[in-house]
């Protein structure tokens, strides 16, 4: 399994981004603009404190296994993968999301004197600061459930 890499999380909320604005843009120009749900901001955050507390749980029942505590409860190999795959698939969902809604809020910044599009640039940035907390779990889920490397794989340097 390939590690998550910021520079293809950055990527997609980029072309996400300049994607959404391109189409907000021509949406407000025919006299409207899709709107941006106060429960987006709130199911991304929700999915970071899940993501959160999965990476906490199994960091601390990996440490017990580790210092071989007589009650520690062991972490299935295949439950630690199928944590970092939800992780990884939130973290690329989590990119796109938030750059489409980075992108309709740029839009909205322009109009912040209408309270209604007010509301709505506020929900966009929650989305996108909540989006950046799904990604920051994720790759702290992924950190906590990687292997250690083989001390045999590792380069020897001749001093």
């Amino acid at each position: 399994m390939k590690q998550l890499r910021l520079k293809v999380l950055a990527g997609l909320f980029a072309v996400a981004g300049v994607l959404s604005w391109g189409a907000a843009r021509l949406w407000e120009s025919l006299g409207t603009l899709p709107s941006v749900p106060l429960a987006a901001p709130i199911v991304l955050a929700v999915i970071a404190v899940v993501l959160t507390a999965t990476a906490l749980s199994l960091r601390s029942r990996l440490r017990a296994q580790r210092e071989r505590r007589p009650d520690a409860k062991g972490v299935e190999p295949m439950m630690a993968a199928r944590a970092v795959v939800f992780g990884q698939a939130s973290a690329l969902v989590a990119a796109l999301v938030s750059g489409m809604y980075g992108g309709i809020g740029v839009v909205l910044l322009a109009s912040l004197d209408i309270p209604a599009r007010r509301d709505q640039a506020i929900y966009a940035g929650l989305s996108v600061l909540a989006g950046i907390g799904v990604i920051a779990a994720a790759i702290f889920l992924e950190r906590v459930c990687k292997l250690p490397e083989d001390e045999d794989e590792l380069p020897t340097s001749s001093a």
